[in-house]
């Protein structure tokens, strides 16, 4: 007698009423809006609006003259990109539970096999968007500004405005932290069986010249930023091809597996 589970009962029990389906999605919108707003309060107490705006602004003002300040060209900019600098550092803070409540809004429609796998992804997803925006804190911004006050004539005084400068960062945190997701994308083109991990290196040459186009497109227009971003990425796309392989077996379903087991072939 086989104890491979029924495929028909991984289900048993998930379906819901449409207007279930509304209120499930109310609830979790409100416990995203509940986990950001406690993320802010956090901040907001420490290390308050000031202290994020003064940790984003490190690696500009290493390349400013010692006594220079970023200047806020704005009349409401001193309120206001304080404000969303404390948005963007609670989004960042609560984004694993962001993606808890998309994974359990969801999970009614998995089945069981793939909802073993779901918490992984949301943490290597996590993971990933971390390393990507600490890579442009700590490395990219550093070597841009070098680079870019190289240019400047001895004349002219370098000093940025803090809602454009808020705004470039912010671009190149969303570039990145997206860019870094190439594994997880890959992975799972795989596992839906969208693609093979044959085509995938296939691909390899085409997706290199295509990391080159986005990080032309989504960077300033600097060398040292859109090196930083093209090759990451070629880079974990040989990282997803070689995750895929795993993944997909690992989180096949239990009747798929046991034909592999008996069919080889």
């Amino acid at each position: 007698m086989s104890n491979t589970p029924d495929p028909a009962d991984e289900l048993a029990g998930t379906e819901q009423p449409f207007v279930q389906h509304l209120m499930e999605l109310r609830d979790r919108l409100l416990y995203c809006v509940y986990g950001l707003a406690v993320c802010m309060a956090i901040l907001a107490v420490w290390p308050g609006p000031s202290g994020l705006i003064d940790l984003i602004a490190v690696p500009i003002k290493a390349h400013m003259p010692p006594d220079a300040k970023l200047i806020a060209v704005g009349v409401f900019s001193p309120f206001f990109v304080p404000i969303k600098v404390l948005g963007m550092a609670a989004v960042l803070m609560s984004l694993p539970w962001l993606m808890y409540q998309m994974w359990a809004f969801v999970a009614p429609g998995l089945y069981s096999h793939e909802k073993k796998f779901a918490m992984p992804l949301i943490v290597l997803g996590s993971l990933l968007a971390y390393i990507g925006i600490g890579f442009v804190q700590f490395f990219v911004l550093d070597k841009m500004f070098g680079f870019i006050q190289q240019f400047t004539p001895a004349s002219v005084a370098a000093t940025p405005d803090i809602a454009s400068y808020v705004e470039a960062i912010l671009s190149l945190y969303l570039a990145f932290g997206l860019a870094f997701q190439v594994p997880i994308v890959v992975m799972l083109l795989v596992r839906l069986n969208m693609v093979t991990i044959e085509r995938l290196k296939a691909f390899r040459g085409y997706f290199i010249v295509l990391a080159f186009v986005i990080a032309a497109v989504v960077t300033p227009p600097d060398v040292i930023s859109q090196l930083a971003l093209a090759v990451p990425m070629c880079i974990l796309y040989e990282l997803g091809i070689l995750g895929a392989r795993w993944f997909a077996k690992s989180s096949a379903a239990p009747e798929a597996t046991e034909a592999e087991r008996t069919d080889p072939s």
